[in-house]
Protein backbone atom coordinates (compact mmCIF):
# COMPACT_ATOMS: atom_id res chain seq x y z
CA UNK A 1 0.00 0.00 0.00
CA UNK A 2 2.86 2.62 0.95
CA UNK A 3 4.59 1.61 -2.22
CA UNK A 4 1.55 1.94 -4.31
CA UNK A 5 1.69 5.67 -2.49
CA UNK A 6 4.46 6.67 -3.03
CA UNK A 7 4.03 5.64 -6.82
CA UNK A 8 1.36 7.62 -7.36
CA UNK A 9 2.62 10.49 -5.57
CA UNK A 10 5.49 10.44 -8.18
CA UNK A 11 3.70 10.17 -11.04
CA UNK A 12 1.43 13.46 -9.87
CA UNK A 13 4.60 15.59 -9.34
CA UNK A 14 6.08 14.54 -12.54
CA UNK A 15 2.66 15.59 -14.47
CA UNK A 16 2.74 18.62 -12.75
CA UNK A 17 6.31 19.00 -13.71
CA UNK A 18 5.52 18.23 -17.07
CA UNK A 19 2.81 20.56 -17.26
CA UNK A 20 4.53 23.55 -15.45
CA UNK A 21 7.45 23.08 -18.09
CA UNK A 22 4.86 22.96 -21.55
CA UNK A 23 3.37 26.27 -19.81
CA UNK A 24 6.71 28.08 -19.12
CA UNK A 25 7.74 26.86 -22.77
CA UNK A 26 4.31 28.03 -24.20
CA UNK A 27 4.31 31.79 -22.28
CA UNK A 28 6.83 33.73 -24.96
CA UNK A 29 4.56 32.66 -27.62
CA UNK A 30 1.48 33.96 -25.95
CA UNK A 31 2.93 36.99 -24.78
CA UNK A 32 4.40 37.54 -28.85
CA UNK A 33 0.73 36.84 -30.06
CA UNK A 34 -0.60 39.41 -27.47
CA UNK A 35 1.58 41.76 -28.20
CA UNK A 36 1.16 41.62 -32.13
CA UNK A 37 -3.07 42.36 -31.67
CA UNK A 38 -2.29 45.35 -29.21
CA UNK A 39 -2.34 48.57 -31.53
CA UNK A 40 0.56 50.73 -30.05
CA UNK A 41 2.06 48.19 -27.97
CA UNK A 42 5.39 49.33 -26.26
CA UNK A 43 8.33 47.58 -25.28
CA UNK A 44 7.15 46.20 -21.37
CA UNK A 45 8.85 43.94 -18.56
CA UNK A 46 5.53 43.30 -17.22
CA UNK A 47 3.71 40.72 -19.82
CA UNK A 48 0.32 41.55 -20.93
CA UNK A 49 -2.06 38.15 -19.92
CA UNK A 50 -4.62 39.90 -22.04
CA UNK A 51 -4.59 42.26 -24.93
CA UNK A 52 -6.18 45.76 -24.90
CA UNK A 53 -8.74 46.70 -27.76
CA UNK A 54 -7.64 43.86 -30.01
CA UNK A 55 -6.58 44.18 -33.19
CA UNK A 56 -5.15 42.84 -36.61
CA UNK A 57 -3.81 46.14 -37.55
CA UNK A 58 -0.38 45.21 -37.10
CA UNK A 59 -0.58 42.00 -39.39
CA UNK A 60 -2.67 44.02 -42.00
CA UNK A 61 0.62 46.52 -41.61
CA UNK A 62 3.03 43.95 -43.10
CA UNK A 63 1.47 42.81 -45.80
CA UNK A 64 0.36 46.35 -46.96
CA UNK A 65 3.25 48.90 -45.75
CA UNK A 66 6.02 46.70 -46.43
CA UNK A 67 6.74 43.55 -49.36
CA UNK A 68 6.31 40.95 -46.53
CA UNK A 69 4.29 38.73 -48.96
CA UNK A 70 7.56 38.57 -51.20
CA UNK A 71 9.59 38.01 -48.46
CA UNK A 72 8.08 35.02 -46.46
CA UNK A 73 7.89 33.88 -50.79
CA UNK A 74 11.31 34.16 -50.65
CA UNK A 75 12.01 32.61 -47.50
CA UNK A 76 9.48 29.57 -48.10
CA UNK A 77 11.41 29.13 -51.63
CA UNK A 78 15.00 28.97 -50.28
CA UNK A 79 14.03 26.15 -47.77
CA UNK A 80 12.26 24.08 -49.56
CA UNK A 81 14.71 23.76 -52.39
CA UNK A 82 17.36 23.31 -49.41
CA UNK A 83 15.74 20.82 -48.15
CA UNK A 84 15.05 18.59 -50.90
CA UNK A 85 18.30 19.04 -52.73
CA UNK A 86 20.17 18.21 -48.69
CA UNK A 87 17.42 15.03 -48.35
CA UNK A 88 18.75 13.88 -52.25
CA UNK A 89 22.47 14.89 -50.97
CA UNK A 90 22.37 13.59 -47.95
CA UNK A 91 20.67 10.10 -48.59
CA UNK A 92 22.79 9.18 -52.06
CA UNK A 93 25.91 10.06 -49.70
CA UNK A 94 25.09 7.89 -46.73
CA UNK A 95 24.00 4.80 -49.24
CA UNK A 96 27.64 4.99 -50.42
CA UNK A 97 29.14 5.95 -47.19
CA UNK A 98 27.10 2.59 -45.54
CA UNK A 99 26.52 0.34 -48.47
CA UNK A 100 29.80 0.86 -50.96
CA UNK A 101 32.83 -0.32 -50.15
CA UNK A 102 35.71 1.55 -51.46
CA UNK A 103 39.13 2.61 -50.15
CA UNK A 104 39.73 4.82 -47.98
CA UNK A 105 35.63 5.14 -47.08
CA UNK A 106 36.04 5.61 -43.10
CA UNK A 107 38.96 8.50 -43.60
CA UNK A 108 36.88 10.10 -46.31
CA UNK A 109 33.89 10.02 -43.76
CA UNK A 110 35.74 11.00 -40.02
CA UNK A 111 37.11 14.53 -42.52
CA UNK A 112 33.38 15.07 -43.90
CA UNK A 113 31.93 14.92 -40.06
CA UNK A 114 34.89 17.20 -38.99
CA UNK A 115 33.70 20.18 -41.26
CA UNK A 116 30.87 19.87 -38.59
CA UNK A 117 33.22 21.38 -36.19
CA UNK A 118 33.74 24.67 -38.21
CA UNK A 119 31.52 27.46 -37.90
CA UNK A 120 30.34 29.39 -40.47
CA UNK A 121 31.92 32.28 -39.37
CA UNK A 122 35.13 31.04 -40.87
CA UNK A 123 33.59 30.33 -43.97
CA UNK A 124 32.20 33.18 -44.58
CA UNK A 125 35.28 35.52 -46.01
CA UNK A 126 36.18 32.24 -48.87
CA UNK A 127 32.74 31.43 -49.96
CA UNK A 128 32.06 35.30 -50.35
CA UNK A 129 35.17 35.40 -53.08
CA UNK A 130 34.20 32.49 -54.61
CA UNK A 131 30.65 33.82 -55.26
CA UNK A 132 31.92 36.82 -56.35
CA UNK A 133 34.23 35.08 -58.80
CA UNK A 134 31.37 33.24 -60.04
CA UNK A 135 29.17 35.99 -60.55
CA UNK A 136 26.59 34.52 -57.89
CA UNK A 137 26.29 37.58 -55.41
CA UNK A 138 22.81 39.21 -55.05
CA UNK A 139 21.09 36.11 -56.18
CA UNK A 140 19.22 32.63 -55.24
CA UNK A 141 21.73 30.59 -56.17
CA UNK A 142 24.48 32.45 -54.54
CA UNK A 143 22.46 32.06 -51.23
CA UNK A 144 21.76 28.59 -51.68
CA UNK A 145 24.71 26.67 -52.70
CA UNK A 146 26.72 26.53 -49.68
CA UNK A 147 23.51 24.56 -47.88
CA UNK A 148 23.29 22.19 -50.88
CA UNK A 149 25.31 19.19 -48.56
CA UNK A 150 25.13 18.75 -45.36
CA UNK A 151 27.58 16.83 -42.73
CA UNK A 152 24.95 16.63 -39.86
CA UNK A 153 21.91 15.45 -42.77
CA UNK A 154 24.46 12.19 -44.11
CA UNK A 155 25.69 11.82 -40.36
CA UNK A 156 22.08 10.94 -39.40
CA UNK A 157 20.60 9.23 -42.43
CA UNK A 158 23.85 6.84 -42.34
CA UNK A 159 22.83 6.11 -38.96
CA UNK A 160 19.11 5.18 -40.27
CA UNK A 161 20.83 3.11 -42.88
CA UNK A 162 23.34 1.23 -41.17
CA UNK A 163 20.34 -0.38 -39.34
CA UNK A 164 18.20 -1.17 -42.53
CA UNK A 165 19.62 -5.43 -42.73
CA UNK A 166 21.94 -5.92 -45.33
CA UNK A 167 19.74 -9.61 -45.90
CA UNK A 168 17.58 -7.25 -47.61
CA UNK A 169 20.10 -5.50 -49.86
CA UNK A 170 21.15 -9.42 -51.03
CA UNK A 171 17.67 -10.87 -51.37
CA UNK A 172 17.03 -7.84 -54.14
CA UNK A 173 20.48 -8.36 -55.71
CA UNK A 174 19.41 -11.96 -56.21
CA UNK A 175 16.24 -11.01 -57.86
CA UNK A 176 18.34 -8.75 -60.11
CA UNK A 177 18.43 -5.23 -58.60
CA UNK A 178 21.05 -2.74 -59.08
CA UNK A 179 22.03 -0.33 -56.28
CA UNK A 180 19.71 2.45 -57.74
CA UNK A 181 16.84 -0.30 -57.22
CA UNK A 182 17.92 -1.38 -54.12
CA UNK A 183 18.14 2.42 -52.79
CA UNK A 184 14.88 3.48 -53.97
CA UNK A 185 12.83 0.42 -52.98
CA UNK A 186 14.47 -0.60 -50.22
CA UNK A 187 16.38 1.66 -48.26
CA UNK A 188 14.53 4.69 -48.51
CA UNK A 189 10.89 3.53 -47.34
CA UNK A 190 12.99 2.32 -44.07
CA UNK A 191 14.56 5.44 -43.12
CA UNK A 192 10.92 7.17 -43.54
CA UNK A 193 11.77 8.38 -39.38
CA UNK A 194 15.17 9.77 -40.30
CA UNK A 195 13.91 11.67 -43.79
CA UNK A 196 11.35 13.31 -41.91
CA UNK A 197 14.11 14.56 -39.10
CA UNK A 198 16.43 15.97 -41.77
CA UNK A 199 13.29 17.58 -43.72
CA UNK A 200 12.57 19.18 -40.41
CA UNK A 201 16.46 20.04 -39.72
CA UNK A 202 17.07 21.25 -42.93
CA UNK A 203 13.92 23.74 -43.04
CA UNK A 204 14.48 24.81 -39.85
CA UNK A 205 18.06 25.92 -40.44
CA UNK A 206 17.01 28.02 -44.27
CA UNK A 207 14.24 29.02 -42.44
CA UNK A 208 15.91 30.91 -39.69
CA UNK A 209 19.22 31.62 -41.72
CA UNK A 210 20.31 35.20 -41.00
CA UNK A 211 23.92 35.72 -41.58
CA UNK A 212 24.53 34.24 -44.91
CA UNK A 213 21.44 35.59 -46.80
CA UNK A 214 22.53 39.05 -44.97
CA UNK A 215 25.92 39.13 -46.82
CA UNK A 216 24.94 37.78 -50.14
CA UNK A 217 21.67 39.23 -50.50
CA UNK A 218 21.76 42.83 -51.04
CA UNK A 219 18.58 43.51 -53.13
CA UNK A 220 15.39 44.49 -50.69
CA UNK A 221 13.20 42.19 -53.32
CA UNK A 222 15.60 39.20 -52.36
CA UNK A 223 15.32 39.56 -48.47
CA UNK A 224 14.44 36.84 -46.85
CA UNK A 225 12.24 36.67 -43.32
CA UNK A 226 15.09 37.31 -40.76
CA UNK A 227 16.79 40.02 -42.28
CA UNK A 228 13.12 41.34 -42.91
CA UNK A 229 12.34 40.70 -39.39
CA UNK A 230 15.67 42.58 -37.82
CA UNK A 231 14.65 45.95 -40.20
CA UNK A 232 11.31 45.88 -38.99
CA UNK A 233 13.37 47.60 -35.38
CA UNK A 234 14.12 51.37 -35.74
CA UNK A 235 16.87 53.15 -34.38
CA UNK A 236 15.00 55.48 -32.18
CA UNK A 237 11.05 54.11 -32.40
CA UNK A 238 9.89 50.30 -32.77
CA UNK A 239 6.17 49.84 -33.40
CA UNK A 240 6.77 46.08 -31.23
CA UNK A 241 3.31 44.81 -32.06
CA UNK A 242 4.09 44.80 -35.96
CA UNK A 243 7.54 42.89 -34.98
CA UNK A 244 5.69 40.52 -33.06
CA UNK A 245 3.23 39.92 -35.88
CA UNK A 246 6.02 38.84 -38.13
CA UNK A 247 7.92 37.22 -35.68
CA UNK A 248 4.29 35.04 -35.05
CA UNK A 249 4.32 34.41 -39.25
CA UNK A 250 7.50 33.52 -38.70
CA UNK A 251 6.88 31.07 -36.24
CA UNK A 252 3.79 29.21 -38.36
CA UNK A 253 5.39 27.31 -40.62
CA UNK A 254 7.94 25.74 -37.97
CA UNK A 255 5.21 24.83 -35.95
CA UNK A 256 2.60 23.23 -38.56
CA UNK A 257 5.61 21.29 -40.09
CA UNK A 258 7.00 20.43 -36.51
CA UNK A 259 3.11 19.18 -35.78
CA UNK A 260 2.56 17.14 -39.00
CA UNK A 261 6.13 15.52 -38.38
CA UNK A 262 6.91 15.44 -35.06
CA UNK A 263 6.13 11.37 -34.45
CA UNK A 264 8.87 10.75 -37.46
CA UNK A 265 11.10 12.89 -35.89
CA UNK A 266 11.41 10.96 -32.32
CA UNK A 267 11.61 7.41 -34.01
CA UNK A 268 14.27 9.42 -36.17
CA UNK A 269 16.40 10.60 -33.29
CA UNK A 270 16.02 7.55 -31.29
CA UNK A 271 17.11 5.02 -33.93
CA UNK A 272 20.19 7.64 -34.96
CA UNK A 273 21.97 7.27 -31.84
CA UNK A 274 21.37 11.06 -31.11
CA UNK A 275 20.63 12.32 -27.82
Amino acid sequence: MRERTTSRTGWVVLHIAVILGALAMFFPFLWTFITSITPGAGFSITPRLWPENPSFAAYETLFTERPFARVVTNSLMLALITTIVQLFTSATAAYAFSRLPFRGRGVVFAVYLATMMIPLQVLVVPLFAQLKTFGLLNTYLGALLPTFASAFGIFLLRQAVNQVPRELDEAATLDGAGHFRIFFSIILPNIKPALATLTIFAFMGSWNSFLWPLIVLRSPELQTLPIALAGLQGQYTTAWDVVMAGSVISVLPMLALYIFAQKYIIQGVASSGIK
